[in-house]
């Protein structure tokens, strides 16, 4: 078994987080070796930390800072926290460590220069977390139940509202990508869930994909919602994009909506354990060619389906596995998103998203909210 090391932040990466469920904002030492697992805490967070962790040991920081001085002493050597680190090290009897990609690179070199051997291991660090429990489904889910009225809230702002020329107004106020932004956050924050850098793009700014849209919404155009809010509780994301129009869509849009949502129907029914991502992804990018929808850059900028089908959601909101171009067998109990899109500034945008569970002989569909293009 590999004797995993990680100095990290638990609020800003997911391993850590996995390893020992206990959330601090400071970066702390965890320690896995020989089926037991330690964590070296400061004194702020120790007590804490063995109350909520879930880790075998929890060890003060400051006991082994003050067995670090001791060695320093005897051989003239500063006490730095890989100082600390190594008496615990030592203490275990490790010499080989494995560490993840994003390891830091001073730490990394500090343990080298004493002699340690280190082994870099890509993700998924943890072969386990890609593969989520019952409780790990129940919380993507109940996230999941967040997006979903969330969404339907700001959809009820569209019904609603009138259009006038090319603007839409609710009660007189002019809808922009912002203003819908901050109602979705609200109703999030309502349900438990935070979000960042949510989707709310129109028109041209639909046809590049991470835009998170900004300016007046405008009727006759699609509109591209893509939210993925964290549970505060649970630390778990969810994950949906839906395409819509106020008003009247074109009959070009009108196809290529037809043609995405044709393309996910496609690659939710391919989904199940044993199944090569890359796969699924050629089959709807090949559907999508026969449809005569091309892919490459015109004038400068691309058009198409240029990105990824899908990807995991767990403990972050991009992780293992992948449904894209590259080689990636599913596996029984992995959550992944099936988001095809197509993207054409002369005809429009549009991409539709789904989470679901893969099962051993298909998949389970974790998001039930509706698909509809026109909004009347």
């Amino acid at each position: 078994m590999d004797n995993i090391l990680l100095i990290a932040s638990s609020e800003s990466d997911a391993n850590i987080y996995y390893a020992s469920r206990f959330l601090a904002p400071d970066s702390f030492i965890y320690l896995a070796t020989n089926g037991k697992s330690f964590l070296l805490m400061s004194d702020l967070e120790v007590d804490r930390a063995r109350a909520q962790s879930k880790v075998d040991h929890v060890l003060s920081y400051s006991d082994y800072e003050e067995k670090a001085k001791q060695s320093a002493k005897k051989s003239d050597g500063p006490t730095t926290s890989i100082a600390v680190v190594s008496v615990l090290l030592k203490e275990q009897g490790i010499t080989d460590l494995t560490v993840p990609f994003n390891f830091p690179l001073e730490y990394g070199d500090a343990l080298r220069a004493l002699g340690y051997k280190l082994s870099i291991k890509k993700e998924p660090l943890f072969e386990a977390r890609a593969i989520k429990t019952a409780d790990e489904v129940a919380a993507i889910r109940n996230a999941q139940i967040s997006v979903e009225s969330a969404v339907d809230s700001a959809m009820d702002i569209l019904r609603k509202s009138k259009i006038e020329g090319n603007h839409i107004y609710s009660e007189g106020v002019l809808l922009t990508s912002e203003f819908v932004r901050q109602k979705l956050h609200l109703k999030m924050m309502e349900k438990g869930c935070v979000a960042e850098h949510t989707i709310i793009a129109c028109g041209v700014d639909a046809c590049d994909p991470h835009n998170v849209g900004a300016g007046p919404l405008r009727a006759n155009e699609p509109i591209i919602f893509d939210v993925f809010p964290r549970s505060i509780e649970t630390r778990y994301f969810a994950d949906m994009s839906r395409t819509v129009v106020k008003g009247i869509a074109s009959n070009g849009l009108k196809k290529l909506y037809d043609t995405v949502l044709e393309g996910q129907e496609l690659g939710i029914s391919r989904v199940r354990s044993g199944a090569n991502g890359k796969d699924i992804h050629e089959e709807i990018n090949l559907l999508f060619e026969n449809r005569g929808y091309k892919t490459g850059r015109v004038n400068g900028r691309m058009e198409g389906f240029f990105h990824g089908t899908g990807h995991g959601v767990g403990l972050d909101i991009h992780e293992h596995p992948s449904i894209s171009r590259k080689d990636c067998i599913l596996q029984q109990g992995e959550v992944v998103t099936v988001e095809p899109g197509l993207y054409y500034p002369d005809i429009g945008a549009v991409r539709i998203e789904d989470m679901v569970l893969v099962e051993e002989n298909g998949c389970k569909n974790l998001t039930t909210y509706p698909k509809f293009l026109e909004i009347k």
